[in-house]
């Protein structure tokens, strides 16, 4: 039987030479840790050494790990199939439609019908209405947004846009997530009018016993470059409160040596896991097409309009796999971001 990696395909894209007719789209990949999980030290403003410099670059684009509204609302009629990861990972739009009268399709198709048209100076009401209508596509981020753009003394209820849900936006404005501390944040800031959510939850595999496949991969990651992995990480977590301590956190996620260090610990490890259940190769068959089809997202938003420049907000786990398969892309560039985090 010949090795699967022995035969090379003629057709390689990354290999050829030619330019596509234009400017070529150029995403800039940026490894987050999730905010949500350091330490009580922490605080909103400690992301601006960060934001000041991704600024810099000029995105035309801002995607985050969120998943979208569309496929949220697609997970919700899968309810026996979707109900944990719906529960886990989508915002419920339930009060933002009700309020607007727009079930999650209809809220996206005014969004973009607004966009299509949207003025260069949109009024303090235009923006608590697009936000409004973002919140009922089940796009959050795109509301805060909205939300960001807007001088604080408009940040007010205002007709169908509740008391409940202008708090609620106003909330999300320091919420200890890098969706909107980082990703919404340079989307403002950049003078872009949204964020696009290209996660992707919903991968389902074949029925497993979930008791034996989570300690199977715990197993797994039970090894030395996890242990090297844990403790690195440790120290960085604890510097939190130092000058800079964030952005050395976001320098070191986005190393060149994470990518081999986290394959070691995790993906590969779990590839040699010996279980007669594959239990292993199937988290890596569920990691690997969650992060395929999350590039595809990508690309679907590049293609929008050539000669895009994109900022991805991803965990850092995802950075490698994210890389890896824009390379293969002839309209994609991939940048450095090491040069800008110094």
């Amino acid at each position: 039987m010949v090795n699967a990696q022995s035969y090379q395909p003629s057709f390689r894209p990354d290999a050829f030479e030619d330019r596509p007719a234009g400017r070529l789209n150029e995403v800039l990949v940026v490894g987050s840790p999730h905010l949500s999980t350091l330490p009580a030290s922490f605080t909103p403003e400690m992301v601006e050494p960060l934001l000041q410099r991704l600024v810099k670059w000029r995105p035309t684009a801002v995607a985050s790990e969120n998943i979208s509204g569309l496929q949220c609302d697609a997970m919700r009629r899968q309810r026996e199939r979707q109900a944990e990861a719906v529960e886990t990972y989508c915002y419920d739009p339930g009060a933002a439609g009700r309020a607007v009268r727009f079930d999650v399709p209809a809220a996206n198709t005014e969004a973009e019908r607004m966009l299509a048209s949207w003025p260069a100076k949109p009024s303090p009401a235009q923006r608590r209405r697009l936000a409004l209508v973002f919140l009922a596509a089940g796009e959050p981020a795109s509301a805060t947004v909205q939300w960001l753009r807007l001088p604080v003394a408009e940040r007010r209820a205002d007709g169908d846009l509740t008391k409940e849900l202008a708090a609620d936006l106003q909330a999300r404005t320091t919420r200890k997530n890098e969706t909107e501390l980082v990703a919404a944040q340079l989307a403002a800031r950049s003078g872009l009018e949204r964020v696009w959510s290209v996660d992707d939850q919903s991968f389902v595999g074949a029925p497993i016993d979930e008791k034996a496949y989570g300690a199977a991969v715990e197993r797994a990651w039970d090894n030395p470059a996890t242990k090297a992995r844990i403790a690195a990480e440790a120290a960085l977590y604890a510097a939190i409160g130092r000058p800079n301590g964030l952005l050395d956190l976001y320098r070191a996620y986005n190393a060149p040596s994470l990518a081999a260090q986290a394959y070691q610990s995790d993906w590969g490890a779990a590839l040699t896991e010996p279980s007669a259940q594959a239990h292993g190769r199937r988290y890596v068959a569920y990691w690997e097409t969650r992060n395929l089809r999350m590039v595809a997202n990508i690309r679907e938003v590049l293609g929008r309009a050539p000669g895009t420049r994109l900022i991805a907000i991803v965990g850092a786990s995802h950075k490698p796999y994210y890389e890896a398969y824009l390379r293969q892309m002839r309209d994609v560039s991939l940048v450095d971001v090491e040069p800008l985090l110094r």
